[in-house]
Formats: C-alpha cells, sequence, structure tokens
C-alpha cells in the first residue's frame, strides 16, 4: 500500500519506516452461494518505506489464514496457486509533501494509487485510506473504505471454478472486498510492546507455515493431497508420459508435503480420458503414474513411501463429452495410507 515520508522531524532528515508484523492486518472478503460472506486473513506481511518515497509490501500467500486448515489449503493451492506464486507485492511512490501537515494534524485522509503485483499480474488500482501518527515513531495507513480486487483481472477466474468444485459450493462471487491497517515503525525505534492487535481488533501477526513446520498431522497430510490432486498442475506431453517441464513447481510441493508425512504411503493414481482403447488407456496411465513417482523420488523421496498406479478411463470426475471434461479425466491424484511395519 502506499505510504508517506514523514516523521516528527524535519523533511530533510525524514526517517526510513518498517512495517510492524505484529500490528499490521490484511483481511479480504468473499461471497458464496450469493449470501454467505467468508473473511480470510494474510498474516505474514513485511514492508518497508524509504526517506525517498518507495513504498514496498510483501505478503506470504501461504499465511492465508480462514480458520480451518483444509479451507486453507484450498484457498493456497487451488486459489492462490501458491507453489507457483506464493507472494503477493504492493509498489507504490510516494509524495512527501501530500503528507506534510500530518506531524500537526495527526490524521490525514487520501486517495492513494498503487500496483499490486498477484499471480503473475500487475494491476493499477487505489484505495482511500486514513493515515494516523500513532505517536512520532509510529505510523498507521488503514483502509476507509474496502478495496474491490476483481479476479479476473489477475488470472484466477479458472481457480474460483477448481474452489467451487472442490468445496461443493456455487455461485462464489469473483470479487474479494480487502481491508488493511498497515503499521509503520520509524527507523531506530521500537514496535509499542505487547501489540497484537490492530485498531480494527482483528487478531493479527505471523503464523507458521508449511515450510516452518517440521511434520504433518495426518490430517494434515491427508488435507494437502486431496487438493494438490486437484490443481490439474501435472502435465505430460500428448499420448506420452514424459514430464512437461511446467510440472516442476507442483511437484516440489509434492516432494515436500512426502517428507513432512513420514508414516504414510503415499499413491500416485494415474488417469486418462475415454478416447482410445481401455487397454492403451490403462498402460499409459500406470506409465505416467510411475513417471511421477520416479521424479519424487529422484528429488529425495523414499522409495518405500511412494508407489504408482495407472486406472486408465476408470473413475472419471465428468463426462467425457467436452475438450474441458475430457482434460479434467486426465489427471495424477495422491492419496494416503498408513505404513506396514
Amino acid at each position: 500500500m502506499e505510504l508517506l515520508v514523514l516523521g516528527p522531524r524535519t523533511a530533510s532528515a525524514a526517517p526510513n519506516w518498517t512495517l510492524d508484523p505484529d500490528a499490521s492486518v490484511l483481511t479480504y472478503q468473499s461471497v458464496k452461494k450469493n449470501t454467505i460472506v467468508e473473511t480470510n486473513k494474510i498474516r505474514n506481511i513485511t514492508g518497508s518505506l524509504n526517506s525517498a518515497g518507495d513504498a514496498k509490501i510483501s505478503f506470504n500467500l501461504n499465511s492465508v489464514d480462514t480458520g480451518v486448515d483444509l479451507r486453507n489449503v484450498r484457498m493456497r493451492f487451488l486459489f492462490f496457486e501458491t507453489f507457483k506464486y506464493p507472494t503477493a507485492e504492493l509498489r507504490a511512490k510516494v509524495d512527501p509533501a501530500a503528507f506534510a501537515d500530518l506531524p500537526a494534524k495527526r490524521r490525514i485522509k487520501a486517495t492513494l494509487p498503487f500496483r499490486l503485483s498477484l499471480h503473475g499480474v500487475d494491476k493499477d488500482l487505489e484505495a482511500s485510506v486514513v493515515v494516523t501518527m500513532i505517536s512520532d515513531t509510529q505510523v498507521s495507513v488503514a483502509s476507509e473504505a474496502p478495496v474491490a480486487v476483481h479476479v479476473e483481472d489477475f488470472g484466477l477466474l479458472p481457480n474460483v471454478d477448481k474452489l467451487q468444485q472442490a468445496a461443493n459450493v456455487t455461485n462464489i462471487v469473483p470479487t474479494a472486498s480487502v481491508s488493511f491497517d498497515f503499521v509503520f515503525v520509524a527507523e531506530g525505534s521500537k514496535p509499542a510492546a505487547g501489540q497484537t492487535v490492530a485498531a480494527s481488533g482483528t487478531e493479527v501477526g505471523p503464523v507458521a507455515t508449511d515450510a516452518a513446520k517440521a511434520n504433518f498431522s495426518d490430517e494434515e497430510c491427508l488435507n494437502r493431497f486431496a487438493v494438490l490432486s486437484r490443481t490439474g498442475a501435472i502435465y505430460f506431453r500428448p499420448a506420452s508420459a514424459r514430464l512437461d517441464a511446467k510440472s516442476r513447481p507442483l511437484l516440489a510441493e509434492v516432494e515436500g508435503v512426502v517428507g513432512k508425512c513420514p508414516t504414510l504411503n503415499v499413491e500416485v493414481a494415474g488417469y486418462t480420458d475415454a478416447d482410445g482403447s481401455p487397454e492403451a488407456n490403462k498402460a499409459l496411465s500406470e506409465r505416467r503414474a510411475q513417471a511421477v513417482a520416479d521424479a519424487l523420488v529422484a528429488d529425495g523421496v523414499q522409495r518405500r513411501q511412494i508407489s504408482a498406479t495407472g486406472y486408465g478411463e476408470e473413475r472419471p470426475v465428468a463426462a467425457n463429452d467436452t475438450p474441458k471434461n475430457k482434460a479434467l479425466n486426465r489427471r495424477i491424484e495422491f492419496s494416503a495410507t498408513k505404513l506396514a511395519n
């Protein structure tokens, strides 16, 4: 979010500012089934504003917090596709003169433009904000009204469909209402002790992401394998079991999950559409499943934890009547069971 260059000092001695992650919050609301509103947070936020007016805030999308692990994983892997795009970023260039009176007024409203980088797309937006000097060394930049972020602008509309299918819900509105309260601390000063709640009263502060965990619980493992199976992000050459390089981000994510589920055996299951003979389809699905298993082992997964099975055109998830449905049936899925002693 765009911020400001200010402080109790003169403009020539304007300090650098650092975002306080324990006191800052970003929430977004979405609507499903036309009337049900859900509020989620991004918990791990970093940012800075230098004395030249260059502002930058980064959001770790793997810290999305819905209150439920399975929903968190769906948002990460199906919507944000964090295995390819783990962060979002705001950048801005701020004119210090626009906030020259803040030390005296302590509170200024403004319209601030910014650039949002999300899912590999940059988009220029603006927000109505309230800038408040909490103290001589602390500044809050908070949204006066929610910012509408249209998912179609960031190539995320197909991912809304994935969420609807995974959660078995309908009519997710493809626009999120984003609110924020970012607290910045002047260089050389310390955040206020014990400040873990933003001005709105919303619980804030960083959370442990998957990368920080040594192992997952069995429930966490099953949640991750079930959702990773729905990404559709493992690709093969047509009519071939040769993995495409575009599969690498998801394979790396799967490898990381398997390594943190040491008590489970993971079955890699291959499926095809119904074009061609059942015998040929089963053979192709077996080769594809084995190719994925071999790639995971090559990346360090223990062979004893991985098995591969091809099911051919069995168990379709859609009718084989359109190119889109056939593509849904050509898939790799992951399931887990306890390892034998």
